[in-house]
């Protein structure tokens, strides 16, 4: 099972992504734990500056904007 964290304070990209995360893992069939970090200084010892971020697996694979759905897809095929 994968680790994924969305690192943002709930704002609407953070939303988007954790929401395109869900759905990608679910048409691939890709077992994830989905946690979401909101707190500022809990996102601050990722390093990341701009949210949303993406963890996997301890990883920071993406910070600012929502990714694209073929990023997703590749972080997940990475299995």
């Amino acid at each position: 099972m994968m680790n994924v964290k969305v690192l943002g304070t709930g704002c609407a990209s953070c939303r988007s992504t954790t929401r395109l995360l869900e759905a990608v893992a679910r048409e691939k069939g890709v077992d994830i734990q989905l946690e979401k970090v909101e707190e500022p200084q809990d996102i601050m010892r990722y390093g990341i500056l701009s949210t949303p971020g993406v963890v996997i697996d301890g990883h920071v694979v993406h910070a600012g904007g929502v990714p694209s759905r073929q990023k997703v897809e590749g972080w997940l095929q990475a299995v």
